[in-house]
């Protein structure tokens, strides 16, 4: 199962955009997983209208309507594996195990919110910030996530877009 993965995507503002090789990665994913800080409902409405099923949560400058349409915080079932989604994962130090607590079961964690791509591993759990494909900040280019999902086993990557 192929997975593709984003998170602050802050849309719409202005003429920003996502950027054509993000969406035609969602697109053929099989599940798109999205960390929060779409902005709109309207942000999350193009997602699913993209067509592979949307996993996704909350961020903490998402307007009330998405926050009423999605937790904060969710753990997904993917091809045996089981992933842990939330926004904001809390500062770098003690994240592994904060994210190990928070997510006991969990294989991998997805988040988001820094905008600065990271995949760390600590003993039997990975933590995966894909980065944002619109909105880079300190970052120094756009990305996105990619992942591949099989037999329990969650392989992660990045992706340039710039």
């Amino acid at each position: 199962m192929k997975l593709a993965i984003v998170s602050d995507t802050h849309l719409p503002r202005g003429s920003r955009r996502m950027p054509a090789a993000c969406l035609e990665r969602l697109a053929a994913s099989d599940l798109i997983v999205h960390a929060g800080d779409f902005s709109s409902v309207a942000a999350l409405e193009e997602l699913l209208a993209l067509g592979p099923p949307v996993a996704a949560v909350h961020g903490n400058v998402d307007e009330a309507a998405l926050r009423e349409r999605l937790p904060a915080e969710r753990t997904v079932e993917v091809e045996g594996a089981r992933l842990g989604l939330v926004h904001d994962a809390g500062p770098a130090r003690g994240r592994l195990a904060r994210m190990r607590r928070r997510f006991p079961d969990a294989g991998a964690v997805v988040f988001g919110h820094s905008h600065i791509p990271l995949h760390e591993t600590g003993g039997d759990l990975q933590i995966f910030n894909p980065g944002s494909p619109t909105e880079r900040r300190r970052a120094p280019r756009h990305t996105m996530g990619l992942a591949t999902v099989e037999a329990g086993r969650i392989r992660f990557e990045h992706l340039a877009l710039d």
